[in-house]
């Protein structure tokens, strides 16, 4: 255990190996897309308050964002990559489970990148239009990485978290949603389970290893946000460009400013509000300080 965290390394390797899946088993051959269904349930797509769409253009709305979200989690893990291998080389030599628990995580976000770009290839095949995603990953990731580590595992414990509360709060439960992709986003969730726990043993361990960095690292930790906050009100744009494309359908200024309202606080819900309210992640910032845990809870009303 790590400073009050209910994790142990080697319990969280062995919940690891017994759920690891291969990508053949989630995509290819006769796994295809159904693009006749919605990809994202209504609690993150929100295209229902779109109400001059009709259903045709809100499903095709409600894709995009399917899409979306799968690859803004490819971009993000192109950072939690390397810095779980960075995390884990000091640590080579002083606790197997450690290592290997951090190396199966570095494993598995490289094979969730690597999935995430066949569904991008499947997803262009079949749905027609392309669609713009922010980037270049490595890009943002630099950006990322140039903060303090506790800052960036919080950033990176923040997504692991929100990860687990879409699935189980939103995507599990609704029946409405393609099959493939609902499957795309179970195995992801299956993984990111052990990946919050290795997450929240890390933040512990940096914490107590800088402890007079704590404060510094959660400004940073906000930093992270406003520069991901940044890539995603763009990505609302391109997610205009690609359904005014798809559909033919040009909103009006009234619809266009309609539209920006309320998908803006979607995807900030999606990405932000949802992830720095979660109870789990609330808790490690608990451990940090209760003045860090008030300033979270003053902030993170702004991305509901």
């Amino acid at each position: 255990m790590s400073n009050g965290t209910l994790y142990t390394y080697k319990e969280t390797l062995e919940a690891a190996r017994r759920v690891n899946w291969a990508i053949e088993d989630v995509i290819g051959g006769e796994k295809v897309l159904d693009f006749g269904r919605p990809f994202l349930p209504e609690a993150l797509a929100r295209v229902e308050g779109l109400t001059f769409l009709d259903e045709d253009e809100k499903r095709i709305l409600n894709q995009i964002r399917g899409n979306e979200y799968l690859n803004i989690f490819g971009l993000v893990e192109e950072f939690i990559l390397p810095f779980v291998m960075d995390h884990a080389r000091p640590h080579l030599a002083q606790d197997d489970f450690e290592t290997r628990a951090l190396l199966q995580f570095a494993g598995e976000e490289a094979k969730h990148i690597q999935l995430f770009k066949m569904f991008r290839t499947e997803f262009e095949k079949g749905f027609g239009t392309p669609c713009g995603i922010i980037g270049p990953p490595q890009e943002i990731a630099k950006a990322v990485l140039g903060h303090h580590p506790l800052a960036v595992a919080l950033a990176i414990l923040h997504i692991e978290w929100m990860t687990q509360r879409h699935f189980l709060d939103t995507v599990a439960g609704d029946q409405q949603l393609d099959p493939q992709f609902k499957s795309l986003l179970r195995h992801h969730w299956m993984e990111e389970a052990q990946h919050a726990k290795l997450d929240a043993l890390m933040v512990d361990a940096l914490a107590a290893s800088h402890p007079n960095e704590v404060a510094t690292a959660f400004d940073q930790y906000l930093e992270i946000g406003m520069l991901l906050d940044g890539g995603l009100m763009a990505q609302v744009g391109l997610n205009l460009d690609a359904f005014t494309t798809a559909t033919g359908r040009a909103l009006t200024a009234g619809e266009t400013e309609s539209y920006l309202t309320i998908q803006k606080s979607a995807i900030r819900w999606t990405y932000l509000g949802s992830g720095m309210t979660h109870p789990k992640f609330r808790e490690s910032v608990g451990r940090l300080g209760a003045g860090l845990l008030a300033r979270l809870d003053e902030i993170a009303p702004q991305f509901s």
